[in-house]
C-alpha cells in the first residue's frame, strides 16, 4: 500500500518537485546516517574512568584530621567543618550505623571503595562552603557525581536519624530547661529568641522572581526561626516569599496555633511576685507588642537605664498579660 501511495505521488509530481524531494531524501538519509556516526563514535571515544587513587586521598584525610596527631589543630577543624571533631565522628558513626552507603565496600573486581570519612567529608564541605561538587576532588579524589551522591545520601541519613529528637516541639522537661536556663541568665520565662532572615534564592524562576524579591535585588526565601541559648532552633518556618517582612511571616507562622488551641504544655514562671502562665520570645522592635514577645534594647545606655528599661518591659507584660486573663 505504502508503493502505491509513493507511486502515485512520483506519477503526478513535476520534475522540479521530484528533483527536490529526491533531496529531501538524500539530506535525511545524510543526517540519520550523521546522527548515528556520530553516536558510534562517542561510544568508540568514551574515555575510561580516571584513576583517582582514592586510598591515597583516604590516607591523606586521616592524616590532616583524624589522626592521633593530626596537621591541622582542632581550632581549623572547627572552622572547615562547622563543628568539632568530637560531633562530626559522632554523626559519623550514626550515618555509618543507618545506611549501607556508607561503609566501605569492595566492587566486583576487588577494588576498595571511599571510606567513610571520605563520604561525609565530601558532603560536610558542600554544606558547610556550598561549593559545587567537583570542587573537593583534588582532596579526597572523588569525581562530581559520586561526591552529588554523597551529599544526597548523607541529607537523607541525618534527616532520618535526628528527626525525631531534633525537629521537633520542645516538651515539658525541655520547657523547664529553657526555663531554668533563662532565668539564671536574667530573662525568667524566656523560651528563645525568634527572628526572620532572607536566604538568596539563586535558581528562582523568573516568573517568581518580582513575589520573592525582598531587600536585595536578588529573589530571597524567608526563614521564621526561634533559637535557645545553646543554639537549639526547634522551631523554622520557611518558604514566605522574600517581599514580606517579619509581622507577614509571624502571621502565617504555626508558632503560636498550640498556644491558641490550648495545647501548649504549661509554663509558669514568677515577675516581680506575680505569676505568668505564658513564656514569651526575645524579639526585635518590629514585632507587635504581644505578651509573648519582649522586643530587645537596640543600644541602651548606663547601667540604670539598663535596669529600668528592662524592668519596664517586664511591667508591660504583665499588664498585657492581666488584660488578656480578663478577657
Amino acid at each position: 500500500m505504502e508503493m502505491e501511495i509513493f507511486s502515485l505521488v512520483f506519477s503526478e509530481s513535476s520534475d522540479d518537485e521530484l528533483e527536490f524531494m529526491g533531496q529531501m531524501l538524500v539530506h535525511g538519509q545524510a543526517v540519520v546516517a550523521g546522527t548515528v556516526d556520530s553516536r558510534e563514535k562517542k561510544k568508540r571515544s568514551r574515555k575510561p574512568n580516571i584513576e583517582r587513587q582514592a586510598q591515597e586521598g583516604a590516607q591523606r584525610l586521616v592524616a590532616d584530621y583524624f589522626a592521633v596527631n593530626p596537621t591541622y589543630t582542632d581550632d581549623q577543624f572547627r572552622r572547615r567543618f562547622r563543628m568539632s571533631r568530637t560531633l562530626f565522628l559522632r554523626i559519623v558513626d550514626a550515618v555509618e550505623e543507618a545506611n549501607i552507603y556508607f561503609r566501605q565496600r569492595s566492587d566486583a573486581t576487588g577494588k576498595l571503595g571511599f571510606t567513610r570519612l571520605q563520604k561525609c567529608t565530601a558532603a560536610m564541605r558542600q554544606l558547610a562552603y556550598a561549593t559545587p561538587a567537583d570542587a573537593i576532588d583534588e582532596n579526597l579524589r572523588m569525581s562530581e557525581s559520586t561526591a552529588r551522591n554523597c551529599l544526597l545520601q548523607f541529607c537523607g541519613t541525618v534527616v532520618k536519624v535526628y528527626a525525631e529528637e531534633y525537629l521537633r516541639s520542645p516538651n515539658t522537661n525541655d520547657l523547664q530547661r529553657l526555663l531554668n536556663e533563662g532565668k539564671s541568665r536574667g530573662f525568667p520565662g524566656m523560651l528563645g529568641s525568634l527572628d526572620c532572615c532572607h536566604w538568596e534564592w539563586k535558581n528562582c524562576p523568573t516568573a517568581w522572581a518580582g513575589q520573592f524579591k525582598g531587600k536585595g535585588k536578588k529573589p530571597t526565601i524567608v526563614l521564621e526561626a526561634v533559637a535557645s541559648y545553646d543554639l537549639w532552633i526547634w522551631h523554622a518556618f520557611f518558604g514566605m516569599p522574600g517581599s514580606m517582612n517579619d509581622i507577614n511571616v509571624l502571621e502565617r507562622s504555626p508558632l503560636f496555633n498550640d498556644l491558641y488551641c490550648g495545647r501548649s504544655p504549661e509554663v509558669e514562671f514568677e515577675i516581680n511576685g506575680n505569676i505568668h502562665h505564658a513564656g514569651y520570645y526575645l524579639a526585635d522592635g518590629i514585632y507587635p507588642p504581644l505578651s509573648t514577645l519582649v522586643q530587645t534594647i537596640s543600644s541602651p545606655f548606663g547601667q540604670k537605664r539598663k535596669v529600668y528599661i528592662f524592668n519596664r518591659q517586664f511591667e508591660i507584660i504583665e499588664k498585657i498579660s492581666r488584660i488578656l486573663i480578663l478577657n
